[in-house]
């Protein structure tokens, strides 16, 4: 983590580091730092908060020409990013997070596998029999999990679950 001068450290999950700009706005620093399965390893990867940010800017500025609403507040060179973050930063609105990961699945990999072998199913998604690992799927298929704290274990749930979590309208 970065101690940042005018900024106060709210939070940190595996790889990024939140900060407070202001009652409205937050900070968003994408770290070095590699997690798999959950947990953080011991080696980070140079410049994968720069490469992190980039993503991130590009989808946020591709879903908002379709008029897809997301809470990036600020460019990448806003004044309000600090010159020791800049490039792997983000000036995010303040917004209630729903404790739901979402992920798109094109292939049958990692906690989906364990999930087919035991189920058939993958958040609930049945799937054609005879999948093996990395095998890809007849279609995309979204495969929420919980978002768990850090040191916790992610766990794969249904959509319905996350219904129940966090109300149908906002899954629907």
């Amino acid at each position: 983590m970065i101690a940042l001068a005018d900024y106060p450290h709210v939070a940190s999950g595996k790889v990024r580091d939140l900060y407070a700009v202001d009652g409205e706005h937050l900070l968003l620093v994408a770290s070095d730092r590699i997690s798999a399965f959950d947990h953080v390893l011991a080696t980070p990867i140079p410049d994968k908060g720069r490469v992190l940010t980039a993503m991130s800017v590009f989808w946020f500025e591709l879903l908002g020409a379709d008029g897809v609403a997301h809470h990036l507040a600020g460019p990448p060179d806003d004044p309000r990013i600090p010159g020791e973050v800049r490039g792997r930063a983000l000036l995010v609105r303040r917004l209630e997070m729903l404790p739901v990961e979402c992920v798109a699945r094109g292939y049958l990999a990692g906690s989906g596998t364990a999930d087919y072998r035991r189920t058939g199913t993958v958040c609930g998604v049945e799937l054609p029999s005879g999948l093996l690992e990395a095998s890809q799927l007849p279609e995309p298929i979204f495969t929420p999990a919980t978002k768990a704290e850090r040191g916790d274990h992610d766990e794969n749930v249904s959509f319905e679950q996350v219904a129940g979590t966090v109300g149908q309208r906002r899954a629907g």
